[in-house]
């Protein structure tokens, strides 16, 4: 740390209010603004200032300071750039690796890097935690030059190329331009992306560690940066580099920036009354089927209506259009299928229905339809304080009149999350997989829910000729049980099921 006090309390404020929930921490900070212990009479009041926050920050937590032994050639920040040393570089690269050493020593699972000039939000950790990586930094955003379009902190290949690198293969200066700036756009998209550099927020397995990443001087590489080094080791290490792009920080690279900050949101309160509930739904070729039904029952108690069509050679968006009767509808149709990417259809489903600034949303398939009740019930349910998500039992009917229950089709014996208030302080995580990801983030009950005794039925099993379909499309893209469970899909074909009949 050598920052202006200004900047360092922003940061240090973001520390204090990170989401530590099943995380012990501790912190260790190298505070290179200025010794104190008489070495320079003539320290700055900046420097002062920022040792008094970080003791006050230290002083109730598991933190531990370094004070160099060494007082740091000067380090100017300007409005226009910040003027490196090479020296300072390889001073704050053997600060990092000191790190290295303690995180090893002390038997830590993770090693959490982070710049003093960023401003994290407060589920930065839980979120580069959860993609499992072994080396992974969260993105952010800076105008290196005054005037300059903001740019990321990593890169695909060398010094800061953002075009991906093909050996051979000469490109054009348009190519290059073009290429760099498709990378670019990516990286501006919620997601997690493979990269060749990065650095300044970065988290690091303990498996990364012990295999030998560290940011000392690789003596026959020009490149220029710790970071640099760091990436090309851990590269030749065999450790890939990721970038995930869900909860980008704040880069304060200049004091100007301060004056950018975004106002601090009032606190989330949850609506008593008043309350709108939004149904989404992801559809494909459904005209033929139970779309119509569905929809017609769930415009007599929906206020509003997200369907993203995923690619319908049929009249699909037609009967959406007509069955919603005079309930507003967000329709989009997919030009390409994604259905063999299910966690991106459902994803552009949320991602579509949180566009609309809803209160609640209901996820509901085309093939899934409450029971009559709930049309006076759900009301209740979401004109409450109280819960966030709210389950229910969802039941595989195997005809019109029956429902299936045997040790594979158990699925109404526990409660399923169809039905959640919308939290925008809540930072919501998707379970990666491409089938069977789940209609909601996989950690949506951590938020406080509730369940009902309302009762949904699954239609999408009552004909014979679509469990064969099914079947089939189970076997073709989970032929190894990776997504799900074999045994229940070899079931689908059973032909005496053990089915029994429905009652209102």
């Amino acid at each position: 740390m050598r920052q202006a006090p200004a900047i360092l309390a922003r940061f240090l404020d973001s520390l204090a209010s990170m989401d530590l929930s099943g995380i012990q921490i501790a912190y260790h900070f190298v505070a290179d603004n200025g010794a104190d212990n008489g070495a320079d009479n003539g320290a700055d009041n900046e420097d002062s200032g920022s040792r008094a926050l970080l003791a006050a920050f230290a002083a109730t937590r598991d933190a531990r300071i370094v004070q160099p032994e060494t007082r740091a050639a000067p380090y100017a920040c300007t409005e226009d750039t910040h003027h490196w040393r090479e020296d300072l570089i390889w001073r704050v690269a053997g600060f990092k690796d000191g790190m290295i050493r303690r995180a090893l020593e002390e038997g830590f699972d993770h090693l959490f890097l982070v710049d003093s000039d960023l401003v994290l939000a407060p589920q930065t950790l839980q979120v580069l935690l959860s993609t499992g990586r072994d080396i992974v930094s969260e993105v952010f955003w800076t105008r290196w030059s005054p005037g300059e379009p903001p740019l990321p902190q990593v890169w695909l290949h060398d010094q800061y190329e953002m075009y991906p690198l093909n050996r051979g293969v000469p490109l054009s200066e348009h190519a290059v331009a073009v290429q760099s700036q498709r990378f670019v756009q990516q990286l501006r998209r919620p997601g997690l992306y493979r990269v060749g550099g990065l650095g300044a927020c970065t988290l690091i397995s303990r498996r990364a560690l012990e295999a030998g990443v560290r940011f000392a001087e690789i003596p026959n590489l020009s490149f220029w940066g710790e970071d640099r080094h760091f990436c090309v080791r851990a590269a030749a290490l065999g450790l890939e580099l990721w970038a995930d792009t869900r909860c980008p920080p704040t880069h304060l690279y200049r004091s100007s920036d301060l004056s950018e900050l975004p106002v601090t949101p009032p606190p989330f309160t949850r609506k008593k009354t008043g309350n709108r509930l939004t149904l989404c739904m992801a559809v494909r070729n459904e005209a033929d089927r139970d779309l119509r039904r569905v929809l017609t029952h769930a415009a007599q108690y929906v206020d509003d209506f997200v369907i993203v069509d995923d690619a319908s050679d049929d009249d699909t968006p037609r009967v959406c259009r007509e069955a919603v009767g005079d309930r507003p509808l967000t329709l989009i149709v997919n030009e390409e299928r994604m259905f063999g990417d299910e966690v991106t259809l459902r994803k552009k489903v949320w991602e579509a229905a949180i566009a609309t600034h809803p209160d609640w949303l209901l996820m509901l398939d085309a093939d899934e339809i409450f029971e009559d009740r709930a049309i006076q019930e759900l009301r209740l349910l979401i004109d409450q304080d109280e819960a966030d998500v709210v389950v229910f039992r969802l039941y595989d009917f195997w005809s019109e009149t029956h429902y299936r229950e045997d040790e594979h089709w158990t699925a109404h014996q526990r409660a399923w999350p169809f039905l959640v208030r919308y939290r925008p302080d809540f930072m919501y995580r998707w379970r990666e997989t491409a089938l069977h990801c789940g209609r909601l983030p996989e950690n949506i009950l951590e938020l406080p829910h509730r369940a009902s005794d309302l009762r949904i039925r699954h239609l999408g099993w009552a004909r014979e000729a679509d469990r064969v379909a099914k079947y089939q499309r189970y076997m073709e893209t989970d032929p190894e049980g990776r997504y799900g469970d074999l045994a229940q899909y070899r079931s689908i074909l059973d032909l005496t099921p053990r089915c029994i009949p429905w009652e209102e």
